[in-house]
């Protein structure tokens, strides 16, 4: 029971059964955790069939449609929590992750001290990798522009493949988190900055999806243009700090 990746799921059917079995392969005893919300594509059942296989390994938890990332990832947390995992990792089921990085993050936090690690694309030798023009441009602003507002020391503030000490969640009081998509990622690193955790940046290639569809939207974009303004404004006039943690 130490280490758990969290993995959310919509329509994921073409990758889900890959990448479940890519972390096992990894053979470092990390457990998954799947929650999937309401995938019409039958994602849940393929997880379903697979748990025959790892019947203590890999867990499902089903929501009823689309509630968001971040709501997804809130409701692994607190999973994790009760259940005593000592490292939760955060990861898309596209691939766009390499499993084998999950070994590196795990390091960085269980040998190196570090309390979050983040899996980034923009400090030296991390890359992106097949990305539309428009998007890669849309992605290193937007690491900009958080910088920009926030302060915070995180070249990928935005990234979606993390590791997290149970310490660092245990000190959030995560019904505060306040967005649930592109946004979610940046408070959660700024969140745990403020409250004095050591974030430390791995370098990984990013790679687009092969398979399926992204979920990005404008209106994922706007909440996160919104969103880092609010976190800034909350942090610097409305004690931003005793609001979330626990």
């Amino acid at each position: 029971m130490e280490k758990l990746v969290i993995i959310p799921t919509y329509n994921e059917k073409d990758n889900i059964r890959n990448i479940i079995d890519a972390v096992f392969s990894l053979q470092q005893n990390f457990h998954v955790l799947i929650i999937d919300d309401g995938s019409p594509d039958g994602t849940g059942a393929i997880v379903k069939s697979l748990q025959q296989q790892h019947p203590n390994e890999l867990f499902l938890e089903e929501r009823s449609g689309k509630q968001g990332l971040g709501t997804a990832y809130i409701h692994g947390f607190k999973w994790a929590l009760a259940r005593g995992y000592q490292y939760i990792f955060e990861m898309d089921a596209d691939f766009s992750h390499n499993p084998k990085d999950l070994v590196r993050l795990y390091d960085a936090c269980a040998k190196d001290g570090a309390d979050v690690a983040v899996g980034s694309r923009y400090v030296k030798g991390g890359k992106t990798e097949n990305w539309p023009w428009d998007r890669a441009v849309l992605s290193y602003g937007a690491s900009i522009y958080v910088g920009m507002i926030t302060w915070m020391p995180v070249r990928d503030p935005t990234a979606g493949f993390v590791c997290y000490r149970n310490t660092v969640l245990e000190a959030i009081n995560l019904d505060q988190i306040q967005f649930v998509g592109y946004a979610f990622q940046i408070e959660m690193k700024f969140t745990a900055w403020k409250l004095g955790f050591k974030i430390k940046e791995v370098a990984i290639t990013f790679k687009d999806r092969k398979e399926g569809y992204s979920k990005m939207s404008k209106g994922i974009v706007k909440e996160g243009v919104l969103g880092v303004l609010k976190i800034q404004w909350q942090s610097l006039f409305r004690n931003y700090a005793r609001r979330v943690k626990n």
